[in-house]
This record gives C-alpha cells, structure tokens and sequence, in this order.
C-alpha cells in the first residue's frame, strides 16, 4: 500500500525518528506528536509505502498569531480557535516526486473545511517556504514564529 492514513497511537516512535531526521533543530519530542495524536486524531496522518513509514501529517484548530509554541506541550485545543493549523509535515527523500506533500496539503485542508475553518496557517521552517508559497500559502508577518529562518504563513481554505 501507498498513501496516507490515519496515524495509529503505535506509530509515534516512527514519526519522532522521522522528524529527527528531516527538522534538525525543529524537531519535537515523541510526547509532543502523541498529545496532538490525542488531542485531536482527525488531523494527524502518516504517509506509508509498502509498509514503511515514510513521513507525517499532524494538524489541528488554533488562534491566529500565536503559533503553538516549539516542543511544548499545548494541553488542548483552544475553545476560541480561530484557523486550522498545519503543525507538521515531514516526508523522506524518497517521496520527492510521488505527489504525497500535496496530498498531505489536501487532507489538510479538507480537515479544516470539514471542522468549519476559512483559514489555515502554518510556521514554514529550513526553508520550506518556497513549497508553501506554491501551495497557495503567503507570509502574514515580518517576525519569525519559532526564530531564525521560520515564517508564519496562512491561505484561504477554499481557494
């Protein structure tokens, strides 16, 4: 099988290793991935291909502006949400060219429409945000969310 599924709780191991390997100083905590597991399962995918894992989708409702803060726990999700946030896409060097990034980009934003959102942000990091501007994503301000090279990025849902 390839393509995206629901993450399983058992799959937290194997998204942390993933992260490690493709955020470099952005990376999380294993208990990081699992409270957004918990918290809120409807947004949180991974990519597999003939039964490996080969990267990772973890997205949720949250307030505009405040980008959830690094390797931190967040406790729940806000009542006064006000976007849905795309926290976290990792994929493998091998699934340059398969399509799976803007697979994940579409599950993403059906969740946000499914959960009534208009807007969905995201803190493009390492660089990352020349893939975003080509999904239809633009900076919503000068000041970097999580410091150095990061930006804060939004898009409309239905466009």
């Amino acid at each position: 099988m390839t393509g995206w599924r629901p993450m399983r709780v058992e799959d937290i191991a194997v998204v942390a290793s993933i992260s490690d390997a493709v955020h470099g100083a952005y990376t999380e905590w294993a208990a990081i991935y699992a409270e957004r597991l918990m918290l809120y399962p409807a947004g949180c995918f991974l990519f597999e291909r003939d039964g490996g894992a080969l990267g990772y989708l973890i997205s949720h409702p949250w307030r505009s502006g405040h980008p959830p803060a690094l390797n931190r726990p967040i406790g729940a999700i806000p009542a006064e949400a006000d976007l849905y946030y795309l926290h976290d896409l990792a994929l493998a060097r091998e699934t340059r060219g398969t399509g799976a990034a803007q697979a994940a980009v579409r599950i993403a934003l059906e969740r946000a429409q499914v959960a009534g959102f208009a807007r969905i942000g995201l803190t493009a990091v390492n660089g990352a945000d020349g893939f975003w501007r080509q999904q239809g994503f633009q900076p919503v301000c000068d000041a970097p969310a999580y410091g150095g090279d990061s930006l804060a990025m939004e898009r409309l849902v239905g466009t």
